[in-house]
């Protein structure tokens, strides 16, 4: 536990999810956190391989064809409840492990907080495309979400430090 208090210092009397939350509000450090989690998500539906993987291929080549930076605006609009989700399974990891660590030792809670963001927002969809790609997808949702936590933990140190 020694080298989780080493790294989840606070930092000017501030957490690092409270670091990454300013962050997020403010407009070059978002732009910057919202460029670096589109290339996450292109890297992880690009990973992805058998009948599933080309199912998710599809669909994000079809809602990413919606309309240009359709996948950055929907991105920046969950940022800030995304973040409170991290934010939620840091707080039941405990104080003295950082963000990214409980990310990484908690996917399914994980999954199941930032899977619960999305849902409400595919229920209040204005294009029936969306939901009805969302409904296709979501079943296999929560195992899709637990295999990009590698990357997520990766996001969340590069932009919380």
């Amino acid at each position: 536990m020694a080298s989780y208090k080493l790294v989840n210092e606070k930092q000017g009397g501030r957490s690092i999810m409270g670091i990454l939350k300013d962050k997020v509000g403010q407009p070059e450090p978002r732009a910057a956190i919202i460029d670096d989690a589109c290339q996450v998500l292109d890297a992880e539906v690009a990973s992805k391989s058998g009948l599933s993987g080309a199912a998710i291929k599809a669909a994000y080549g079809i809602v990413k064809n919606i309309k240009p930076g359709f996948i950055r605006d929907v991105i920046d609009s969950l940022l800030d409840e995304f973040v409170d989700a991290v934010e939620k399974v840091q707080q039941s990891a405990g104080p003295d492990v950082p963000a990214a660590q409980a990310v990484r030792d908690n996917p399914g809670p994980l999954a199941d907080n930032l899977l619960s963001v999305t849902d409400q927002r595919a229920e209040r969809a204005e294009r029936p495309v969306i939901k009805k790609t969302y409904a296709k997808l979501r079943p296999s949702a929560k195992k899709q979400v637990e295999s990009a936590v590698p990357r997520l933990a990766e996001l969340i140190e590069r932009h919380a430090g």
